[in-house]
Order: structure tokens, then sequence, then C-alpha cells
């Protein structure tokens, strides 16, 4: 099982691959949409990205309640330790 430090570190390196975000920005306090602009098609992107790296995909609701890269960490968490 990953742990949530796992998860953040799988999750930047996905948002610096896919979005081209520096690093550095990419923290847990890091709001998606106003600090490292992520529009909804990229969120789309990140959802099927999360979906091939854990073999589950993450409820379009519990997607909708996301705004930070912790709340991320979060829901990918929960969705692991529910299905173990």
């Amino acid at each position: 099982m990953q742990t949530r430090e796992d998860i953040f570190e799988t999750l930047k390196a996905a948002l610096v691959d896919l979005f081209e975000i520096e690093p550095e920005r990419v923290t847990l306090d890091a709001n998606l949409y106003q600090d490292l602009e992520i529009d909804s098609i990229d969120a789309i992107d990140l959802i099927d990205h999360i979906k091939r790296q854990t073999g589950k995909k993450i409820a379009a609701e519990d997607f909708k309640a996301v705004r930070t890269v912790g709340d991320v960490v979060e829901a990918v968490h929960r969705m692991i330790t529910a299905a173990a």
C-alpha cells in the first residue's frame, strides 16, 4: 500500500511530466486551478493518469471536491485503502 508521501511524489512527478509544471510549485497546499493553472481538460487527463497508475478510477463526484494537491493525495489514499 502506498503512503501519502508516496502518492504525493507520484502525483508531483505526473504534474511535472504531464503539464510541464515546475517541481517547486507542486506543494500539498498548491491549488490545482489557481496556483498550477490546471483546467478541466487537464483534470480529466490527471484522473486518467491516476487510473493507469493505481488500476482504480476516482469517481467524478470525489474529484469535484478536490481543490489542492493535498486533496488529490487524500482522495487517492482513501481510494487505495478502501480497496484494500
